[in-house]
């Protein structure tokens, strides 16, 4: 944004352009390393984790000499001396597909001990992006053009003296070889619930599961677990932090209805502004969704068969941990299409799930409830049908003459 005698003041935003997937709390943790012996005088908006050894300095001590600094977001509630734009969400970042306009987190930086022009700045290197945990790598820095941004009163377009950018991409295979969430199915039709299948998210966490109530006092601390660190689960065949069920609840002239439970079984953490995401042919006529928000998702352009739904703010946003408030339901009403609805081939239950952005473990399509078949009558049956028509008949015959 401008030279300092002794390097400059940048602004450094992070812009989150995955559609379903958000920052949750902790946050989000960024890292480099200096090119050369550069400092951070002054942050706003933010701060480093470490200061690290200023001990050459004297008087006007740096925020941090930390050669690879690690910055983390401010807590909301600070003075407002402390606030920059965009920052002091704790590092919370939504989903693009959410609400673009928190899906930005933005601070600034004074750095000195730098080069003062755009021909003696180097750049830093290294760059690393927690969100909270694992799961992201990040490119080196490239210069771009200089960002254009409007003045205050947004009559004026100001030009920063130099820019660059950094890509992080996200890889669920980084965080765990294992799927952090299952889907179980239902249908008013069949009695039988099709369950997640067995160890849907790996079985390695067995030994250290909850199996009754009774025991979470003498394990669950009172600091919740940290993205990366194990989750401490309740004892079930799937052994996944997440299910979500997929209930087909009734089926009308016109219209069909779906019920949708997110069940939390994680006893170490909730889940802020958690998102689900599905995908099935039918999304393009959705009538009514109650108690979510929900958000078509035009992935393939006029295609519309993916949704995102999402919890309603200060109401159901906030996925609680295992136990009797761990869950949050929702019910949806979709228009028929005739051409294409059926009860046949499992066509009712969507074809993928996405929780928080990782998909989901589906059941195997021969697993999907089935319409009940009509079993031709035996013998013994057919007797008692005819006795009993019979009976009714000697009954009725008096007092029809």
């Amino acid at each position: 944004m401008s030279w300092t005698p002794d390097g400059y003041v940048a602004v450094i935003a992070l812009s989150n352009f995955q559609m379903f997937r958000h920052i949750p709390s902790p946050g989000w943790t960024l890292g480099w390393t200096w090119a050369g012996k550069e400092i951070i005088w002054s942050i706003v908006g933010a701060q480093a984790t470490d200061q690290g050894d200023c001990s050459k300095f004297k008087g006007n001590i740096p925020h941090s000499c930390e050669r690879s600094p690690a910055i983390i977001d401010l807590l909301p509630g600070v003075h407002d001396n402390q606030k920059y734009t965009d920052c002091c969400k704790g590092g919370v970042v939504t989903s693009w597909g959410q609400d673009p306009a928190a899906a930005v987190s933005s601070f600034q930086v004074s750095v000195g001990l730098s080069g003062t022009s755009s021909t003696s700045v180097k750049l830093p290197r290294d760059f690393y992006l927690l969100g909270p945990g694992l799961g992201y790598t990040c490119s080196g820095a490239t210069i771009m053009p200089p960002s254009v941004f409007l003045s205050a009163d947004r009559r004026r377009r100001n030009q920063a003296m130099m820019s660059w950018y950094v890509t992080c991409t996200y890889s669920q295979m980084i965080v765990s070889k294992n799927p952090t969430c299952c889907v179980s199915f239902s249908s008013f039709y069949n009695p039988m619930i099709t369950p997640c299948p067995s160890c849907a998210c790996g079985c390695e966490g067995t030994a250290n599961c909850i199996g009754s109530r009774s025991q979470i006092q003498s394990v669950v601390g009172s600091q919740p677990s940290i993205a990366g660190d194990a989750p401490l689960l309740q004892c079930t065949n799937h052994m996944c932090p997440i299910r979500v069920h997929w209930h087909f609840k009734a089926n009308y002239k016109e219209y069909w209805r779906v019920k949708i439970t997110v069940t939390s079984f994680n006893y170490g953490m909730n889940y802020t502004q958690w998102t689900l995401a599905a995908q099935h042919p039918n999304f393009n006529n959705i009538t009514q969704v109650y108690k979510f928000d929900y958000k078509p998702l035009n992935v393939f352009g006029s295609l519309n068969d993916t949704g995102m739904f999402y919890g309603i703010k200060y109401y159901n946003d906030l996925l609680m941990q295992a136990g009797p408030e761990g869950n949050v339901q929702t019910e949806m009403i979709l228009r028929k299409d005739k051409s294409t609805f059926t009860l046949d081939q499992g066509w009712a239950f969507p074809r993928k799930v996405y929780f928080d952005g990782d998909e989901c473990t589906m059941p195997p399509p021969d697993k999907y409830p089935s319409l009940p078949s009509i079993a031709p009558l035996n013998l013994s049956m057919a007797l008692a049908l005819a006795f009993f028509l019979i009976l009714v008949l000697m009954v009725l015959m008096p007092l029809m003459l």
